[in-house]
């Protein structure tokens, strides 16, 4: 019997279920020094691309949410981003996504990953969106648990 998750089945139907254009999920693996941050599945991806991405925590987009453990909204790349600082999220170039939602995936009291929702051309991630996506992200993913506070 083979109980390892699953990860894209359910990355899958919770990017139907929320309807993004694109979802992916991204995690923490030890590096030479520290640690670096890596998409690891999508769906609804254009290109494999994504997966070359690696982030040192506080950096880009699954960096940031990292780190701080806190939700993270672009409504408008193009409105929101100042060109100059667009290489800081190189998932947004890489998959045209024009509008970006990410919130960080709890497991047994810390940050085990981080989940992202964007859309291409004119919808837009919302506030109340970016909060069924963290309720979805707190509901836990395969072995993820989504328990940011361990009540004992």
């Amino acid at each position: 019997m083979n109980n390892k998750v699953d990860y894209q089945v359910e990355l899958d139907r919770m990017r139907i279920a929320l309807g993004y254009d694109f979802m992916s999920l991204a995690f923490a693996e030890p590096a030479e020094y520290d640690y670096v941050i890596r998409w690891k599945y999508a769906s609804g991806n254009t290109t494999d691309r994504y997966k070359r991405i690696v982030l040192q925590s506080g950096r880009g987009i699954a960096g940031i949410v990292f780190k701080t453990g806190k939700p993270f909204l672009i409504p408008s790349v193009q409105t929101d981003v100042q060109p100059d600082t667009l290489f800081n999220y190189p998932i947004t170039k890489m998959e045209n996504l024009s509008s970006i939602g990410a919130v960080p995936v709890w497991n047994d009291a810390r940050v085990a990953g981080v989940l992202l929702g964007g859309f291409r051309g004119e919808r837009q991630v919302t506030p109340d969106m970016l909060g069924d996506l963290d309720k979805a992200a707190r509901k836990g993913i395969g072995d993820l648990n989504g328990k940011e506070l361990l009540l004992s």
